[in-house]
């Protein structure tokens, strides 16, 4: 499989970034697009890379955060076959408090109902073609992370914290083994790991992608985190986003070669 990096933080010249994420993913034949971005950013990368949006045969929204899903307005118009997959729990109510005041931090209200038909929400692990899978978040208790993150869920007054069942990962069987895409990791890459090992047993972890939450965590926590990776016997570590340079330079020491950090236009065959 090859994946190929259209949006991250990080940018060049050429190909500029922008706060959010977006990859291309090619796999047995068929294209998948894990989250779009804040903006049409992603459009334009693509067609500077080459690559057609208006093939991707299935989207993924990994959770209900603006910065991964309002790109979506954008990418329906040019895409008209492929189905938008997103948690169960995904809606437009995702706030954060940020110095002391209520923030939107959601979905752009009204994008889900433009999707129409062609959404598709999935509770429970289910596989969307052969070795491709989705899997929610199952683990109970994920509300102490989005309280420690200062996230809620709100519908109108009422205000809970976020437990992130808006969140699933995308997951690929391939010859080395189960490459995971998680973009944010809000509940947490190790707890992303162990769900995944669990619902798909007796398969080696090949690589964990995606955004890790990790730019507001001590050096001690991030430390931790790595030797916890290793523990798992992952192969590769492949980052950007949200994890932030500080935590990547900490996870490059702790884990050497297999920690790779991406930016806009990244492209690996995993």
């Amino acid at each position: 499989m090859k994946m190929t990096v259209l949006v991250d933080n990080n940018g060049t010249e050429e190909l500029p970034g922008e706060w959010g994420l977006s990859i291309f993913i090619e796999h047995g034949g068929l294209r998948w697009l894990l989250d779009a971005g804040q903006s049409d950013l992603h459009l334009r990368n693509a067609a500077s890379l080459g690559i057609d949006l208006a093939l991707v045969d299935h989207a993924v929204l990994s959770h209900a955060h603006y910065d991964h899903a309002d790109g979506l307005r954008y990418f329906l118009s040019v895409n008209s076959k492929a189905n938008i997959i997103v948690a169960a729990g995904a809606g437009e109510r995702c706030w954060k408090i940020k110095g002391g005041q209520w923030e939107y931090i959601g979905i752009s209200k009204g994008l889900l109902a433009q999707v129409g038909t062609r959404l598709k929400r999935i509770a429970c692990i289910e596989q969307i073609e052969k070795g491709v899978y989705i899997l929610p978040h199952v683990t109970e208790g994920l509300e102490k992370k989005g309280l420690a993150e200062q996230m809620y869920v709100r519908d109108g007054e009422d205000a809970r914290p976020d437990d992130f069942s808006h969140e699933q990962s995308l997951v690929f069987e391939t010859p080395q083994g189960l490459v995971v895409f998680n973009s944010c990791s809000h509940a947490g890459a190790d707890i992303v790991v162990r769900e995944v090992m669990e619902a798909l047993p007796d398969r080696p972890l090949h690589a964990l992608v995606g955004g890790f939450h990790l730019y507001n965590k001590t050096e001690e926590y991030v430390r931790v985190f790595a030797r916890r990776m290793e523990d798992t016997g992952v192969k590769s570590l492949c980052t950007g986003h949200c994890t932030g340079e500080t935590a990547f330079e900490i996870l490059r020491e702790e884990m050497g070669s297999k920690a790779v950090q991406f930016r806009t236009g990244f492209a690996m065959e995993v």
